[in-house]
């Protein structure tokens, strides 16, 4: 078996290192965007039980804001909104900010809307 003359495999060595420092930044944004999906996901999911919440306690004429808190973790209660389109008869509409994982800031709303009979009358 015929083996490469050495001057020529000088020049490889530390390819390997060179190619994965490189791939390094890529790697790390695709870990960020998933876990920047993972969040987004999150906030869908708790905005869906925080207007369960709220529209429960309308339905028994208790406070739907405060219900909706409840359900929420704190850094998702910061821009809370809780609206009662038609003074409740249509629902109740719950909208939360997407928190971002980089930073600060946020990426955007999410918003659900949930609706029960009312138990008062």
């Amino acid at each position: 078996m015929a083996h490469a003359p050495p001057s020529s495999r000088r020049g490889e060595r530390g390819q390997a290192t060179v190619e994965l420092v490189a791939l390094l930044p890529l790697v790390a944004a695709l870990a960020v965007l998933l876990w920047q999906a993972v969040v987004a996901g999150q906030a869908v999911w708790f905005a869906g039980s925080a207007a369960r919440a709220a529209a429960r306690a309308t339905a028994i004429g208790a406070d739907a804001p405060a219900a909706a808190r409840r359900v929420l973790p704190v850094h998702l209660e910061q821009d809370l909104k809780v609206v009662r389109p038609g003074g409740g008869d249509e629902g109740v509409r719950v909208a939360i900010t997407i928190p971002s994982v980089i930073g600060a800031m946020r990426i955007g709303s999410v918003s659900s809307r949930a609706r029960l009979q009312d138990q008062t009358r």
